[in-house]
């Protein structure tokens, strides 16, 4: 039987469950504050997860995975892909944690690694509309129909 890793303040954590390790997400309130300073090697890896966010590919990926799991046939599909292009992607996002994959006989299902790549996506997004809001929207005039007011 393996012994379990030792307790420290990392922000991943390693469990050995069945003899099998598998990473566990943090409570919130487990996380340090993010106004905290910002050390070299905290640097390095926010922007190396950033840099994964610097191609229009990759985010369609992400932001196809909130709707769910999906096959990289499925993705591929829905990014406008090709399946090479695809399974490189999701090869790179896995190294950076950003998304799982579960394979059930030949098919392999990847899903957003947790909750923090969907609050990230949607703060993303957020920005992206408060900087570059979208035209406005016509309403039509309402029209005053016969015998009232």
């Amino acid at each position: 039987m393996r012994s379990s890793p030792s307790r420290t303040t990392s922000i991943r954590e390693h469990v050995v469950i069945c003899d099998a390790t598998v990473d566990r997400v943090p409570h919130p309130s487990e996380h340090h504050p993010a106004a905290r300073p910002l050390d070299g090697r905290d640097a390095a890896e926010i922007a190396d997860t950033m840099r994964a966010l610097g191609t229009p590919g990759r985010l369609q990926l992400l932001f196809a995975l909130l709707a769910g799991e999906s096959t990289v046939e499925e993705l591929a599909a829905t990014a406008g892909l090709a399946q090479s292009a695809t399974s490189h992607h999701l090869r790179l996002l896995r190294s950076l944690r950003m998304v799982s994959v579960r394979r059930e006989r030949r098919h392999a299902y990847y899903s957003l690694h947790d909750h923090h790549i969907a609050d990230l996506l949607a703060a993303v997004r957020h920005h992206q509309e408060h900087v570059h809001p979208p035209a406005p929207v016509e309403v039509p005039a309402r029209t005053r129909t016969a015998g009232k007011r």
